[in-house]
């Protein structure tokens, strides 16, 4: 499917659309280091009742890739704009991993907001909730981020050493990393410079309360990438949530599981399969 680009200030935002618009807006955000063509599946099964709109956000995929110190509020300002430039309505978030991270802090913005921009929320496997324990788990790749030649150097001199050692296949995919994760500056950025957990400066748990548009919060039971504390984190805190939890489902349940979350988004929005 062909995406579509819009110019918003400095940046560009590239995005799919799906679905008559005459009909209710689902605006897709997708998770870490993906794009919009991720809802691709789920998107088929909600456009004929849906205007379904997936965005790459800032960073990511076609949209503009700025060297930045990345904070959420990037993401909620880029949201922002792409909502003004299309002059969408009443419109219904739906939110993936980090792109359920935006879609709180953006509904935390838009609380005190008249008219409303948003109508409901969807959270599914929603980061954003402060996890010390996240803090220093990729800190073992940070030297294949570092800008220098010197890396690529080394890289290169370890190659066929990998190749006598057997070790050939670790070195491909640290290799492989260098080169995408090069490609990926919010992924960089979110490596990089966050070393401490006074780092995460922009997670959402203490201002959740104040998100006043009704809200699904949806939960892979087998999720290890999420902890199924942080979804349960915005059920409890959020006033108007409900917390559904898909068993057997894990952090790809956008992709495996689009069904039962088409089932649950209908059911949400009260319109009839």
């Amino acid at each position: 499917m062909q995406k579509s680009t819009v110019q918003l200030g400095e940046y560009g935002a590239t995005y799919l659309d799906m679905g008559s618009q005459e009909n209710p807006v689902l605006l897709f955000l997708h998770g870490f280091l993906g794009e919009s063509s991720l809802w691709c599946a789920l998107m088929e099964r909600l456009a004929n009742r849906y205007r379904c709109i997936a965005l790459d956000l800032l960073g990511f995929g076609g949209s503009s890739k700025p060297k930045l110190k990345y904070t959420i509020w990037h993401q909620t300002a880029f949201l922002d704009e792409f909502i003004a430039a299309l002059n969408l309505q009443d419109v219904t978030l739906v939110g993936h991993s980090y792109g359920g991270w935006t879609s709180a802090a953006y509904a935390i913005e838009q609380a005190d907001t008249t008219p409303p921009r948003l109508h409901k929320l969807v959270l599914i496997a929603p980061a954003g909730i402060r996890d010390d324990s996240f803090v220093g788990r990729y800190d073992y790749m940070r030297p294949i981020l570092w800008e220098t030649p010197v890396v690529d150097w080394v890289l290169s001199g370890l190659k066929p050493i990998a190749k006598l050692t057997g070790q050939q296949k670790n070195y491909e995919q640290v290799a492989m990393a260098r080169r995408e994760f090069g490609k990926q500056p919010v992924a960089k950025s979110f490596i990089v410079d966050r070393l401490r957990p006074e780092d995460a400066i922009d997670t959402v748990e203490k201002n959740i309360y104040k998100i006043t548009v009704p809200t699904l919060v949806v939960a892979g039971a087998q999720d290890t990438t999420i902890p199924l504390w942080h979804c349960e984190t915005y059920g409890q805190d959020v006033p108007k949530a409900t917390l559904e939890v898909l068993p057997g489902a894990d952090h790809d349940l956008i992709r495996t599981d689009c069904d039962r979350i088409a089932h649950l988004i209908d059911t949400f929005m009260n319109i009839p399969r």
